[in-house]
Parts: C-alpha cells; structure tokens; sequence
C-alpha cells in the first residue's frame, strides 16, 4: 500500500507566528494557557476529548501534536488504538484511516509496539 498522504507534521509556534504573528499570540494564550490549563477537566480528559474530535473531523494538521500531547497526559496506545477502531463506526471509516499513519510514526518514534495494542477479538460480530 502506498502512502499517498504522508502524515503531516505539526506546526510549531514559530511556524504560525511566520505567518501570523497575532494567530500565534491568540493560539498560545487561550489554548496553551487558559484551555488546557482550566481544572475542570484533566488534561488526559482533554486530550481524549481532542483526539475524538481531531479524527472525527479530519483535522490532520494537529493530529501530531495532539495525539503525542495524549500520550503524554496518560493516554495509553491501547486507548488511541480503540478510539481509531471506535470511531470507524461513528465517524466512518475514512475518518478513522486518516489517524492511521500519523499514529504508526508516533507509535514508532516511541518504540510502541503491536503488543502494546488491543487484540482483535476473535467473534466481531455474530
């Protein structure tokens, strides 16, 4: 299979002040500094709540950094592995295939693998 949309990385802070310094500024002080900081939520809730969102829409462009910013909140590969396999059901299944690459090269970087994933079940459905 050939990879025709290679996952794509994340823009860094500096990238979108390249292009809009005042985006910049808006992006880091109420989503780094006021969203993900409020206590009502975790930031391992938050970061489910994202990646559901994220994959839903197709929002491949924050994909990297959100789906590593879950792992780094808590979030297991074995969960982001069934959220993907969730979400082929509600969200369609070309929705859930574009996470697919992004998450194979996050899952390699960190040196996750296949046995750290859930196991297919033998019986899907009846």
């Amino acid at each position: 299979m050939t990879e025709s949309n290679p996952p794509h990385s994340a823009l860094t802070p500096d990238d979108i002040r390249a292009v809009s310094p005042a985006l910049a500024s808006y992006t880091e002080r109420a989503i780094t500094q006021d969203l993900w900081k409020r206590a009502d939520l975790s930031p391992r809730d938050r970061s489910l709540i994202t990646v559901v969102v994220l994959i839903s829409r197709i929002q491949t462009i924050g994909m990297l950094h959100y789906f590593n910013l879950a792992i780094d909140s808590g979030v297991t590969p074995g969960e982001l592995s069934e959220i993907v396999t969730h979400l082929a059901f509600y969200s369609g299944w070309s929705n859930a295939l574009s996470a697919v690459p992004i998450l194979k090269e996050i899952f390699a970087q960190r040196g996750i693998g296949i046995d750290r994933l859930p196991a297919v079940s033998p019986r899907l459905l009846p």
